[in-house]
């Protein structure tokens, strides 16, 4: 039976993880602390039912049984991460032997099962030590990530041949530095500019040291969210134009021109936000842009107008731009409160075809986290059609972008399996297999079934 979308030859059909939220083991292997393990000891109040990262999903132990399941449902890649705090306990000095054997065993398990790794240096877990030095505020910190950078690609480049520096940098800005929900919980824009400046003059700085030296690609993964204005009136246009430059464009912008978003300098120096830069920045950020993005896409962000204007005694914030808007008749995730807008991933790759030079991209995440999945259990599986309709709902706007010329390469779900997730713990679950945090033993939900299939014929029917 013919495929009605089949994706190009050589498809990226995968998915996504982090270090922090499935390996698990964290005081075991010489690993460090990082900023999770140190809040949830002062905090745990904090975390979901009090779940904290000490084992998560236990990928440590188990990952020749994960990347066996990996190969049987269909991945010809995944996007893992390191752990900084693990490879350099403290984030600076020496390297952690058990934890390069650690990765180059995954890394080496990976090829052998024919799904290429792609690696990401920093996914929100700072090193406590660092933090403690003021974390991403302080430029010491970006020469630590630099040289933690260079160790990694001197370690695994010989075999990974894709990279990237951050995921979604803007949100240890926003959950850090604006909106109290990542530790250090400071409310300071003036110091979120700060955290955010100097994050991408690390990423270039590492970018420059991957090309000096290596023959792969190197890029960085940006949650890339449109933001929908209300309606065409120029004053909801506004709103969506700034919400654009603080949440897109701000880390776009440089990662893929090589500069910061002219608008977004003006508005931040009429409010006093410009962040302290050096001699050298902007050349070191014209110069090494990246090779290729990861695009993560959940929701849309609708925006309009403000209704009143901010408080003069507050403190400068984003929202003094915009304010949020509830689309009437929105297509919702009734299990996670989020909204579904399939056609967004479609008009992400429209404008980086229009408008940052149609760059090699894929859908870096893709997901949809439901809370209480034993509900749709069925003679031991869970039935999650739901989330086969979502990822077929959001693969037809990527193959529609593919027809009309963009540029995405691949798909990748959030997650393979159920993973511990930052302050949520295991409250709302996302993979293709369903963990037990109790004996962590996994089992194939209905959509691992159906994405094998769908990798396999490299598309699928409507």
């Amino acid at each position: 039976m013919a495929v009605e979308y089949k994706f190009p030859e050589g498809f990226w059909w995968g998915s996504a993880a982090s270090a922090t939220q499935t390996e698990g083991a964290d005081k075991e292997g010489g690993k460090g602390k990082n900023i999770w393990d140190h809040w949830y000891e002062i905090e745990p109040n904090r975390f979901f039912e009090g779940v904290g990262p000490e084992t998560t999903s236990d990928f440590y132990h188990r990952y020749k049984e994960d990347i066996q399941n990996m190969k049987e449902i269909g991945h010809n890649t995944f996007r893992m991460s390191i752990s900084w705090a693990r490879l350099i306990p403290g984030g600076e000095g020496h390297v952690n032997q058990e934890a390069v054997n650690f990765y180059n065993n995954v890394i080496d398990e990976f090829l052998a099962n024919d799904i290429e790794p792609f690696v990401n240096l920093f996914h929100f877990d700072m090193p406590l030590e660092l933090q403690e030095k003021g974390g991403w505020e302080n430029r010491e910190v970006v020469d630590a990530f630099v040289e933690y950078a260079r160790q990694s690609f001197a370690l695994f480049g010989d075999r990974v041949k894709k990279w990237f520096t951050f995921n979604e940098p803007i949100v240890p800005v926003e959950g850090g530095y604006l909106y109290d929900f990542h530790y250090p919980n400071i409310v300071d824009a003036k110091k979120a500019v700060q955290v955010a400046y100097n994050t991408m003059i690390a990423h270039a700085k590492a970018v420059k040291v991957y090309h000096a030296s290596h023959d792969g690609k190197i890029g960085i993964i940006l949650n890339l969210t449109p933001s929908y204005p209300r309606s065409q009136n120029p004053a909801d246009l506004k709103a969506s134009h700034v919400c654009d430059l603080f949440f897109n464009r701000s880390f776009l912008d440089p990662a893929v021109k090589g500069e910061f978003p002219a608008d977004l300098i003006s508005l931040l120096e009429e409010h006093g936000q410009l962040p302290n830069t050096q001699a050298g920045d902007k050349t070191l950020l014209k110069e090494n842009i990246v090779d290729i993005l990861g695009v993560n896409y959940y929701q849309p962000r609708r925006v309009k107008a403000k209704e009143t204007l901010p408080n003069p005694y507050s403190p400068f914030m984003p929202d003094w731009f915009f304010d949020n808007y509830e689309m009437p008749g929105r297509k919702m995730n009734p299990y996670r409160g989020w909204e579904i807008y399939e056609k967004g991933v479609y008009d992400i790759m429209v404008n980086l075809k229009d408008n940052y030079g149609n760059i090699e991209s894929f859908i870096s995440e893709n997901g949809m986290g439901v809370q209480n999945e034993e509900r749709f259990l069925k003679n031991g599986r869970i039935e999650d059609d739901y989330r086969i309709d979502f990822i077929k709902g959001h693969l037809k706007w990527v193959h529609k972008a593919i027809e009309e010329g963009c540029n995405p390469k691949g798909y990748h779900l959030w997650t393979f399996m159920d993973n511990w997730s930052w302050m949520n713990a295991y409250k709302n679950r996302y993979g293709f297999f369903s963990v037990d945090i109790e004996t962590k033993e996994r089992t194939a939900k209905k959509s691992a079934t159906w994405f094998a299939e769908a990798s396999k014929n490299n598309g699928f029917n409507g």
